[in-house]
């Protein structure tokens, strides 16, 4: 038997993934840790009720366990002799759609039949292009979900709109049930909102031109700023050599407050630049994407994500910039030639003024109030998706990559150096940088981990490092059923406040604070972490109980 290669997830705690520790077998034939197994059961005593985790077949009373010792003595055995993790298996990219007639593993599909309701590849689409009765069918790139299409009635296709209940239709639900409301094709329908499109599409324009001419302002100011600063820091020089020894301290630091505000106000100016640029990427990105929605041969596809697209352009959480076009230190030059008349005795004084002429001193200034609200929190709001190649191979995406549940069975993921492969965690695609942002998690049934962290953190392997919050990487809230626990570098805080399925979750990296709350009528506080950021930050979340999904939510 030492001698079999034995995979080391035969022998894991399908709770905690570890290897078995003092490894008990229910009734059922499952085994798990006796100490993963006592606190699931723990968290139902109040029912009475108490199930396996794996197959869900329940016990009554509380089933008292023993250890299995012949399995602890072969879990011991096999630590000795090594296990060995089980060979990666290639699949197709996720998110392909599959041939629907392919057999055993499927081919990708390149076209979708809107009557035939069905997705082909290159090989099973051939009768549609040689049949003639097949000819007559409309064919489109593939799509996924051609059921959703369906009429849950009449299981024909929903080709036709309802503006009077904002619903898509059949053409006999049309005949019937919305006889008298106003209905239209779909394609009638895409042809009103495509010009709404155009019009939001015009807007985003507009608006990266108003970007790049305020960016422009600000180098123009900032290169100002240097100029002026360095004609100031030459004639101050001139006249501090003047100055009897009494006042060469003050000479001194009456210059490096000169320099030191310059730095400051160029970092000042230089974050907003970066951060006019990223809100340029951004107004850009869209327009690509209603761009490909504008373009798309699927009305029905574009119906469904007209609304989330369209939506009119936000100003953003950045205010409007005056930008000083009249940048001068003159007034420094002139309380320094005044210091130099009035000698010692009034030296502490006259630094007093130059020190307030200097800060005055900016490129801009703005500074945006903490939220205090909901509504305010949702002004930072921003999308984000789960990264597919993050993703551990026992989690499935779906809504869009935005929703991540822990099956039993392995997803069909390509192997990929950023995937973590022992945690059941996953991450978003975007990094958050130099801004506010703010997003909703919904955890049903709890048992999750919500945080985030650099792009450094450790993905292969079992070491606790890899957990989010267990390093000086990444920092996270831990949600059950009952509570909650802030982790970071492996430090942990319980926290006392009433369970909220749904968690909001506050970034504001300059200001380097990331705040956890409870979301419902109010916004409470659970835990807020304090720090400085010095990467952009990944969202990420950690499943740790089966079919209890995350949900990152959409919001308006």
């Amino acid at each position: 038997m030492a001698s079999k290669v034995w995979s080391e997830d035969l022998f894991s705690c399908p709770v905690c993934l570890e290897i078995l520790k003092d490894p008990v077998t229910t009734a059922c034939g499952h085994s798990y840790c006796m100490g993963c197994i006592k606190n699931c059961w723990d968290q139902t005593d109040h029912t009475g009720v108490y199930s396996c985790p794996q197959c869900r077949k329940t016990f009554t009373p509380r089933p008292d366990l023993g250890r299995n010792t012949m399995l602890a003595e072969l879990v011991e055995e096999l630590k000795k002799t090594g296990l060995n993790r089980p060979s990666a298996q290639r699949y197709g990219g996720p998110g392909d759609v599959p041939c629907d007639f392919c057999t055993g593993r499927k081919f990708k599909a390149v076209k979708s039949c809107l009557t035939c309701l069905a997705s082909y590849c290159e090989t099973h689409i051939k009768p549609h292009s040689e049949v003639t009765p097949l000819k007559r069918h409309k064919l489109i790139n593939a799509i996924g979900n051609l059921e959703q299409k369906l009429c849950a009635e009449h299981q024909r296709l929903c080709e036709v709109f309802c503006r009077t209940d904002q619903i898509f239709i059949c053409w006999l639900c049309a005949d019937k049930k919305h006889k008298s409301h106003d209905t239209v094709s779909a394609e009638a329908e895409r042809t009103g909102k495509q010009k709404q499109l155009g019009e939001t599409q015009t807007e985003i324009r507009q608006r990266i031109q108003e970007r790049l001419k305020e960016t422009d302002e600000l180098k123009q100011a900032v290169e100002t700023l240097k100029r002026s600063a360095c004609i100031e820091i030459k004639e101050s020089e001139k006249i501090f050599t003047e100055l009897i020894r009494s006042i060469e301290k003050i000479h001194t630091e009456v210059i490096e407050l000169i320099g030191a505000n310059e730095k400051a106000a160029v970092n000042q100016a230089e974050g907003r630049m970066k951060k006019l640029e990223q809100e340029i990427a951004e107004l850009r990105r869209r327009n690509a994407e209603l761009k490909q929605l504008s373009e798309t041969e699927d009305h029905i596809h574009f119906l469904q994500n007209f609304q989330s697209l369209c939506a009119p352009p936000e100003a953003g959480d950045l205010p409007s910039v005056t930008v000083n076009t009249d940048i001068s230190f003159g007034a420094v030059r002139k309380a320094v030639s005044e210091l130099k008349d009035h000698i010692e005795d009034f030296c502490k004084g006259e630094l007093v003024k130059i020190t307030t002429t200097v800060n005055e001193v900016a490129v801009y200034s703005l500074q945006a109030p903490e939220p205090r609200n909901r509504a305010e929190f949702l002004k930072y709001s921003c999308q984000l998706t789960l990264d597919p190649n993050t993703a551990h191979r026992n989690l499935c995406l779906s809504e869009g990559n935005r929703k991540v549940t822990w099956r039993r069975e392995t997803q069909q993921y390509p192997d990929h150096s950023e995937r973590f492969d022992r945690y059941t965690q996953v991450l978003c695609r975007e990094g958050l940088s130099g801004t506010r942002c703010y997003w909703e998690i919904e955890c049903s049934g709890g048992w999750a981990s919500i945080g985030v962290t650099y792009k450094g953190i450790s993905r292969k392997g079992g070491d606790r490092s890899c957990g989010l919050g267990y390093n000086d990487k990444s920092w996270s809230v831990y949600c059950s059923d009952s509570s909650y626990t802030a982790r970071h570098n492996n430090n942990e805080t319980t926290i006392t406040a009433p369970c909220s399925p749904r968690i909001g979750v506050y970034l504001d990296f300059n200001a380097g604070t990331l705040s956890f709350y409870g979301v419902s009528d109010t916004m409470t506080l659970l835990h807020r972490f304090q720090t400085t950021f010095t990467e952009p930050l990944y969202p990420g979340f950690g499943l740790h109980w089966y079919d209890s999904p995350v949900t990152i939510c959409q919001l308006n």
